[in-house]
């Protein structure tokens, strides 16, 4: 089970106590300008540490330059998510992906460099 949009709304810490959580998903606003943003960056940094703490996973919502990814790299967070990687598509399309039946929508560069 994953808190969607974490840290935003309705997403609370007393949720980490309350429900058997093993992912959290870190709110793309924090991701849009994490690289100029120091607050955006501290906050992305705070949610990966905890979650490793916590012994959960993390995911950023909203990736959408190299920049953005390299960074979260860099913070610990290796699960990504967003228009970098691949727009919003039909459970068919994805299926073809997974099945080797189109090709992947692009190649990215090394995300470690």
């Amino acid at each position: 089970m994953a808190v969607d949009d974490f840290g935003t709304g309705y997403s609370s810490l007393a949720y980490l106590k309350r429900f058997r959580l093993t992912t959290l998903k870190i709110d793309r606003s924090f991701v849009r300008d994490i690289e100029t943003d120091s607050s955006d960056a501290a906050i992305v940094s705070s949610i990966v540490a905890m979650s490793r703490t916590l012994n959960m996973g993390v995911v950023a919502e909203g990736v959408e330059s190299i920049e953005q990814a390299r960074h979260l790299v860099r913070t610990g967070c290796s699960v990504m998510q967003g228009y970098l990687f691949a727009p919003p598509l039909p459970a068919e399309a994805y299926a073809a992906i997974l099945a080797g039946q189109l090709d992947t929508l692009t190649e990215l560069p090394p995300l470690d460099s």
